[in-house]
C-alpha cells in the first residue's frame, strides 16, 4: 500500500487498516509518498511493482490511466449501501473513472496563525498575496496546482472562468506574475510541513489539506485557523497500479474501505468528505475529542460558500507542460533571489 503518511495515515490506520486486519487476519503494509507518478512510471517499466494499491488525486489517477500505468477498475467490486442501494447510486456521481474509485473528497486551503495579525484576519483568497495588510513569509506547495488558480482569483477571476484563462498564455502569465510578489516563500511537499512551519512561526500563512490542519488545531492546539475561502476541494482515490503482485487481495481491501461504515468512520478521524451519500448522513463528531465534524468538512455548505471544484480533467490534459513552466518560472524566480 502506498499512502501520504501523517495524520491521514493514523486516521486510515484507525477506520481501515487495523479494522480490515481484525476481519481477515491480513496485515497491511504502508510506505509513504508526497504523490505524483515519477516512482510508478519508473516501477511499472522495470516491471518491479511494489505496492498492490495507492491512494492517488484523482487528477494523478486520470493522468496515470491514460499512460497506461493502473488497471482498470469496475463499480461492480463495491458493496452497495446498508439499506441495499447499489453502489452506483450511492456515490456521488463522478466517483467512478475507468482507472479510478473516489473515496473521499478533501480540500487544498489557507491556513494562518491567529496571532499573527492583530485586529485583523485574512477573509478572502486575495488576503494570500497582500503582504502589506498581512506581512510574513507563505509556504506554498512546489507545484503549479492551486497556486495558479488562487493567483488569478487574487484578481477577482470568476470562478467559471479560471480554467479557461489558465488555458491561455496571458493567464498563466498573470498568475505567475501575481506569484512573483510574494516577497518569500517557503515550498513545501509533504503534507506535514505547512502545519508545522505555522505552528513553529516560521511562516505566517500556508497551504495545505485541510484535514492536516484541523490535526494540528484540534489534537495539538496549534493557534492557528482556515480560511475556506477559495478552497479547491479534490477526489482522492483508491488505483491498483499495473504489475500490482496482488491485485485480488487489492480488490477485496478497497470493497471493505468503501463500505458506508468504513467510510463514515474514516471521516470521524479526519475531516474528509466521504463519497457515499449514505456514509455522509453518518458522519458525526471527531473520534476521540468529540469535536463536531460536519463543520469541518470541505463539502459543508457554510464552507463550500467560495469553494472551486480542481477541474483534473484540465490537469491530466495539461499536467506536464504546467509543471514544465512552473518548473522555469521557479528557476527564474530563484536566479533572481539575494544570495
Amino acid at each position: 500500500m502506498l499512502s501520504w503518511g501523517g495524520a491521514y495515515e493514523r486516521a486510515q490506520q484507525a477506520a481501515l487498516f487495523a479494522p480490515y486486519t481484525a476481519a481477515t487476519g491480513r496485515p497491511v503494509a504502508v510506505e509513504q509518498y508526497d504523490g505524483g507518478l515519477d516512482e510508478l512510471r519508473r516501477a511499472v517499466a522495470d516491471g518491479e511493482v511494489p505496492w498492490d494499491l495507492i491512494d492517488m488525486t484523482r487528477s494523478e489517477a486520470m493522468a496515470a490511466c491514460e499512460q497506461g500505468l493502473l488497471e482498470p477498475l469496475s463499480s461492480s467490486l463495491l458493496a452497495p449501501a446498508p439499506d441495499g442501494t447499489p453502489a452506483e447510486e450511492d456515490f456521488l456521481p463522478d466517483a467512478f473513472g475507468r482507472c479510478a474509485i473516489t473515496h473521499s473528497v478533501f480540500a487544498t486551503v489557507v491556513a494562518y496563525r491567529t496571532d499573527a495579525f492583530p485586529g485583523r484576519r485574512p477573509t478572502v483568497i486575495g488576503d494570500l498575496f497582500d503582504q502589506r495588510r498581512f506581512p510574513g513569509p507563505r509556504a506554498l506547495q512546489d507545484t503549479p496546482a492551486v497556486n495558479l488558480e488562487w493567483a488569478l482569483l487574487s484578481y477577482r477571476v470568476p470562478l467559471e472562468e479560471l480554467y479557461r484563462l489558465l488555458s491561455t498564455r496571458r493567464g498563466l502569465d498573470l498568475a505567475l506574475e501575481r506569484l512573483d510578489e510574494l516577497e518569500e516563500i517557503q515550498w513545501w511537499e509533504a503534507g506535514d510541513t505547512p502545519p508545522r512551519l505555522l505552528a513553529e512561526g516560521k511562516v505566517v500563512m500556508a497551504s495545505g489539506y485541510n484535514g492536516r490542519f484541523f490535526d494540528a488545531m484540534v489534537n495539538r492546539g496549534a493557534p492557528i485557523a482556515i480560511l475556506w475561502d477559495g478552497q479547491v476541494q479534490e477526489h482522492e482515490t483508491w488505483v491498483i497500479p499495473r504489475g500490482s503482485p496482488h491485485p485480488e487481495a487489492a480488490r477485496e481491501f478497497l470493497r471493505f474501505a468503501t463500505t458506508t461504515e468504513r467510510l463514515a468512520d474514516l471521516a470521524r478521524h479526519i475531516p474528509y468528505g466521504p463519497a457515499r451519500r449514505s456514509a455522509a448522513v453518518r458522519v458525526t463528531t471527531h473520534a476521540e475529542t468529540g469535536v463536531d465534524m460536519r463543520l469541518h468538512i470541505p463539502t459543508h455548505p457554510l464552507n463550500a460558500e467560495r469553494a472551486l471544484v480542481k477541474d483534473e480533467t484540465w490537469y491530466a490534459r495539461t499536467l506536464a507542460r504546467i509543471q514544465a513552466l512552473f518548473r522555469d518560472w521557479r528557476k527564474s524566480r530563484e536566479s533572481r533571489e539575494p544570495e
